[in-house]
């Protein structure tokens, strides 16, 4: 069986690794705040110090972390993996991060005879947890091929998008439908609410029809909680955000409904909710409807 390793054990890390472990993977973790690493050691996991290490020690090295900066310095940075990886290691990216510096990364990881994958998940820390991601795949098809036991230990839904970088490009083509679509759940429930309706019969009602979605069913139920705790953050949604703009501003492409979409999150980050969940945008619906949810 491949040796894999796995750097950042955050709100998505901690549970796809876990998973690995489940399914018999050998496991090395490393993570910049130690302490994430101790549930994991803890389960049978080995640790190690620096992303070089996780590398010496793998076949298969998967890394999701913040951030296009953060992915290359994990994989390129003075102790990052391209310093431990042999050839024939295969890199994962699950981050979400630029296309472009994607495909520029790919490129030096091959220098060295090292394939990369960019496969960015959806799915939240539910998904991460239950090994029910959505994982949307770019490289090398039969990396891609070699690296599917792994895949399946993590996500339900894989799919090879095609060459390098595109993995990212789904996956924000993902993150625009999940920010409208949140809005929409947002807006949609406080017209109910501003009308009088009851909001669980109302949840109830239009989730089994052709409104029926992921977000309204997860996050439409969270709302009539008052539950606004992060399973996707408020300041990480904002980062893809930028992510999206910059690419679409690559191919001259106008995102008209997406624009909305960024202004009412930049609203929460100004309102000092930016470590909220996603479904927070609540709070930007409820100031323009002069109102309260719940």
């Amino acid at each position: 069986m491949k040796r894999v390793g796995f750097i950042g054990l955050g709100f998505m890390g901690g549970g796809m690794s876990m998973n690995l472990l489940r399914v018999g993977f050998p496991l090395t973790v490393w993570n910049r705040t130690p302490s994430k690493m101790k549930l994991l050691l803890n389960a049978g996991a080995m640790g190690a110090g620096s992303p070089r290490e996780v590398a010496e020690s793998s076949d298969i090295v998967i890394d999701i972390v913040t951030d296009s900066p953060d992915v290359e310095e994990v994989l390129l940075g003075a102790d990052g993996v391209i310093h431990g990886a042999k050839p024939g290691t295969i890199v994962i990216d699950m981050s979400t991060i630029s296309p472009s510096v994607t495909r520029r990364i790919a490129e030096e990881l091959g220098k060295k005879g090292v394939r990369m994958l960019d496969a960015p998940v959806s799915g939240g820390d539910i998904g991460a947890r239950r090994g029910t991601l959505s994982i949307m795949v770019g490289g090398d098809a039969e990396a891609f091929k070699d690296c599917l036991p792994i895949f399946e230990a993590m996500g339900k839904t894989i799919t090879h998008v095609g060459c390098s970088g595109m993995g990212q490009t789904v996956k924000l083509c993902n993150q625009i439908l999940v920010g409208m679509n949140m809005l929409g759940v947002a807006e949609a429930l406080m017209f109910a609410a501003k009308s009088g309706v009851d909001l669980k019969s109302c949840l109830t009602a239009v989730s089994g029809g052709a409104a029926g979605s992921w977000q309204l069913t997860n996050n439409g139920a969270k709302l009539l909680k008052g539950d606004l705790e992060p399973g996707f953050k408020v300041k990480d949604y904002l980062k893809d955000l930028r992510l999206i703009m910059e690419a679409a501003a690559e191919v001259n492409m106008p995102l008209v409904g997406t624009s909305v979409v960024q202004q009412m999150y930049r609203s929460l980050d100004a309102e000092g909710l930016k470590d909220k969940g996603t479904q927070a945008v609540i709070r930007a619906v409820e100031k323009l409807a002069e109102g309260k949810l719940v």
